[in-house]
């Protein structure tokens, strides 16, 4: 009998290594999407980023590398079924700290995308944050959406803003192309929600609080602010993010309410947004804040699927206990999952 042969050493270390110190996940390459004959013949580039051009549509998204995967696939979606996909500009917004990597993995898996990059001064908002009841919700570029006004060239006169953790199955350009009217803001909204549950008590006891939103054209409803399109123009000559801000100091101090990012959006806008429909945002496919349980869709068309909350389609999927809706998010994935003793 021959004695067993010893493990090796170093492959086990490396194992280990690679397990504690993994990198940021790889992706599949997406294939080139190319415009179809009706599409105007445009490009974005670094030399015409202060003039406005009517042909190019402008998505932002926050990338960060808990997310990742989420934007990965999200981007992917919309490429997938825009009609003009060479005239769309992404602008993400991220932090110093992962910056060149996030770069590096959006460039190797979309060489042919038009993108820009910004990074988010995380100091802004930091001493105004409020812990919330998921800590997800606390992390400054959470708050990134408040100051994209700020941090996009002045050529981009409307925005439209996209969470991290939903898939696009509609032509963009049908989101892209709502008509804003006087409003700096629309999205869905969802007036048949308890807007009272949105603020503490603390809020509605104080009447100057309360009155917030008397004089407003209509009652002010609930929009989930994941899916937004913004007149920048507007914004920047409104002066909302210091409005955004000034909620955020009074939090600090009276704790009116409990959910993050939201609620300043709900206290500046709610009741002055230009309603969408609901197809655009088919929100709340991650459960509660708490427990993430599976839900089922709103009755209704949909454009937009969006897993707001606390579950995830890709650590559902990974853990091998998916929700049914979490198949209508797999075909966008292009994480490339590796195996553990490859030498590769």
């Amino acid at each position: 009998m021959h004695p067993s042969k010893p493990l090796n050493l170093f492959f086990i270390l490396t194992v280990m290594i690679r397990l504690c110190f993994a990198d940021l996940p790889s992706f599949r390459e997406a294939p080139a999407f190319r415009n179809g004959r009706e599409c105007p013949q445009t490009t974005w580039s670094s030399l015409d980023k202060e003039i406005h051009n009517p042909s190019i549509i402008h998505i932002a998204m926050t990338l960060d590398t808990a997310y990742l995967r989420g934007s990965v696939a999200g981007v992917f979606s919309v490429l997938h079924h825009a009609t003009c996909p060479e005239n769309i500009v992404f602008h993400f917004v991220t932090t110093h700290r992962h910056g060149a990597k996030l770069t590096r993995a959006i460039t190797s898996t979309f060489p042919y995308l038009n993108f820009d990059l910004y990074y988010f001064n995380t100091n802004l908002v930091k001493g105004k944050i409020s812990s919330s009841i998921r800590r997800a919700l606390d992390q400054p570029l959470n708050y990134a959406r408040m100051y994209l006004a700020d941090l996009l060239p002045a050529g981009v006169r409307r925005i439209i803003y996209f969470d991290s953790d939903l898939i696009v199955v509609d032509d963009v350009i049908n989101l892209w192309s709502i008509n804003l009217r006087s409003h700096v803001l629309g999205a869905p909204e969802y007036c048949h929600a308890n807007f009272t549950n949105y603020f503490t008590s603390k809020f509605w006891s104080n009447p100057a609080f309360a009155a917030s939103f008397k004089g407003r054209p209509r009652n002010p409803c609930y929009f989930n602010t994941g899916v937004m399109v913004i007149d920048l123009w507007k914004w920047r000559e409104g002066k909302y993010t210091e409005k955004l801000e000034n909620w955020m100091r009074i939090q600090k101090r009276y704790r009116i309410y409990e959910l993050g990012s939201l609620p300043p959006f709900l206290l500046v806008f709610a009741g002055d947004v230009e309603g969408m429909e609901h197809r655009w945002n088919q929100h709340g496919l991650g459960g509660d804040n708490l427990e993430g349980l599976c839900r089922a869709l709103h009755p209704g068309p949909v454009s937009l699927l969006h897993w707001s909350g606390k579950g995830k389609p890709w650590l559902r999927i990974d853990s091998k206990r998916p929700c049914p809706l979490d198949s209508l998010w797999a075909p966008y994935d292009l994480f490339r999952h590796p195996s553990l003793f490859s030498n590769s």
